[in-house]
């Protein structure tokens, strides 16, 4: 079993991005990994933007992607990249923070026209940050993310059947990448 770190990167109270990687996690702990939920929007915004590795909540940010087997990182686009937050975020980790891990990268956005974020804007970043495998990435739309009455998450069934592939794919890299550790 890994320990994954759950990561959005989006600004939201109320995030399609946040609702996607919690209906990815239900999905991970059933192949019988642990998975911690983060949300970036929980750090201090003065501590994030200055960096400020003292800080508890940024300490802990730390502690937290060092002590993760693999990573799933979760964002809104807008304007064609990444979110500002995660960008935040990222810049206050470790030049090699990701080393040895697996990465799956997602992403949520309004326009299939910004289904390329994922390859050109976020996993350039996560390579330069030593990734040990950045598994197949996918792009949400958000209008495919609902809200149940009941306030549960709801993925558009013909969406969730492509991205159930891609999230069992990563729990095989997990497996693998915890195979490699174990034998190092």
């Amino acid at each position: 079993m890994a320990t994954v770190l759950s990561v959005s990167g989006s600004p939201s109270p109320t995030s399609r991005t946040t609702r996607l990687l919690r209906h990815v996690d239900a999905r991970l702990t059933a192949h019988g990994h642990e998975v911690v939920p983060f949300e970036a929007r929980s750090l201090p915004a003065e501590a994030l933007l200055s960096a400020d590795t003292a800080n508890p909540a940024i300490a802990r940010a730390l502690d937290l992607f060092a002590e993760a087997d693999g990573i799933v990182i979760g964002t809104p686009v807008y304007k064609a990249a990444y979110s500002g937050l995660l960008k935040a975020l990222l810049d206050v980790l470790p030049q090699y923070a990701l080393s040895g891990k697996a990465v799956l990268p997602l992403a949520t956005g309004g326009s299939p026209a910004h289904v390329l974020a994922v390859d050109y804007a976020l996993r350039p970043v996560l390579s330069s940050m030593g990734a040990g495998h950045i598994t197949q990435g996918w792009f949400v739309l958000d209008r495919h993310i609902t809200v149940r009455e009941d306030g549960t998450t709801a993925v558009e069934p013909e969406t969730d059947l492509l991205l159930t592939p891609v999230v069992d794919g990563f729990a095989a890299a997990l497996a693998r990448t915890g195979e490699l550790v174990a034998a190092g």
